[in-house]
């Protein structure tokens, strides 16, 4: 097992303040305002785009780094009526059933029953109060998870709820809604140690959507690359399993093939430091030997972006092994984080942090 960076403590200084801060899918733009200042403080350039923000050091095409700014929660759609953000009905054209994220909702559905939640206004993030979880259920002719809340029964439609959330350090694991706050945090950590490259925060990834901010920002400037690291968390049913790796690679999802090159290069870092890896791809495919319902491999935000543009934005995934995915009890060992840093930071050029 790698030994923690002897910087991880700073690092997570970092992440327990962004985890407090609520981003839900969809209603993001509270979270950007203090992303934004905190990238402001350093030799950046931030611009801020629909669905993204942009922060770009004085190499930017020598590497893009993409992470996903929203987290999962509610929204208020009617009287005392709470849905689960993601997947209300503006979106039904994603819930087509081969998404991670579909696949795993039966299996969280009672898991929220007694969270605590926290609600804002939609775009200042003014906090309006608190309550609890009483019941989560799957509706079967909405297909969405439908919530039932106590002490929220003020709110208007609209109005995002967020799980109240709070870091949590124990031994070796680090636990909060990590999906994709931890990946926001170590963008933020290498822009602090003087990243050059490129960083993309993008919004909506959880309802199907932050890949096509990230292709219109492309297309937009008139740019190409084979060098796009998209940032994500990637779910294990235990923490055995979680602990068979340090950070999880990937050949391709279910939309398009990875750059090859790009994977060969993070599996070469991966040999040279000593870290643990794993394919999900092909993990995923020799579980599916035994199963009668085949797992999906999973359609990320890279795979739509090489999709979208016929290969001419291409790149690969570095992903965090967790476990108790989209819950607010999302685990990873400290161990694989300071182990990603230390691979981010080589492929970035950047000095160790030990």
């Amino acid at each position: 097992m790698n030994k923690p960076s002897a910087n991880i403590d700073e690092f997570l200084h970092l992440l327990r303040a962004l985890v407090r801060e609520p981003s839900v899918v969809g209603v993001e733009d509270a979270f950007f305002r203090v992303l934004r200042r905190e990238l402001e403080e350093y030799p950046v350039k931030v611009d801020r785009f629909h669905g993204l923000l942009v922060a770009q050091g004085s190499e930017p095409d020598s590497v893009y780094l993409s992470a996903h700014v929203d987290r999962h929660g509610l929204l208020c759609t009617g009287p005392n009526e709470f849905q689960y953000a993601a997947f209300i009905a503006g979106n039904r054209g994603e819930l087509t059933g081969d998404s991670v994220s579909e696949q795993f909702m039966e299996l969280i559905a009672g898991r929220f029953d007694g969270q605590r939640v926290q609600a804002h206004t939609p775009y200042a993030g003014t906090y309006c109060g608190q309550g609890q979880i009483t019941r989560s259920y799957v509706c079967p002719r909405r297909r969405n998870l439908i919530f039932e809340l106590d002490g929220l029964e003020f709110l208007q439609p609209g109005f995002p709820v967020a799980f109240l959330d709070r870091l949590r350090v124990d031994d070796n694991f680090v636990s909060a809604q990590l999906d994709n706050v931890v990946s926001v945090a170590m963008l933020i950590d290498l822009i602090r140690s003087g990243f050059k490259g490129t960083a993309l925060f993008t919004a909506g990834e959880e309802a199907g959507r932050s890949w096509r901010f990230a292709v219109e920002w492309f297309q937009r400037h008139d740019l190409q690359t084979d060098r796009l690291i998209v940032l994500d968390t990637s779910p294990f049913t235990t923490l055995d399993e979680v602990a068979k790796q340090d950070v999880v690679l990937r050949n391709r999802d279910s939309m398009a093939t990875f750059d090859e090159p790009l994977t060969d290069q993070l599996v070469g870092i991966c040999d040279g430091l000593n870290i643990r890896h794993r394919f999900k791809d092909r993990y995923v495919e020799l579980l599916n030997l035994e199963r009668e319902k085949p797992l999906s491999i999973g359609r990320t935000e890279l795979g739509r972006i090489i999709a979208a543009t016929d290969g001419l934005v291409r790149g690969t995934t570095l992903q965090l092994p967790t476990t108790s995915y989209h819950t607010a009890s999302e685990t990873a060992e400290k161990s694989s984080i300071a182990a990603m840093l230390r691979l981010l930071r080589t492929i970035c050029e950047l000095p160790d942090a030990d």
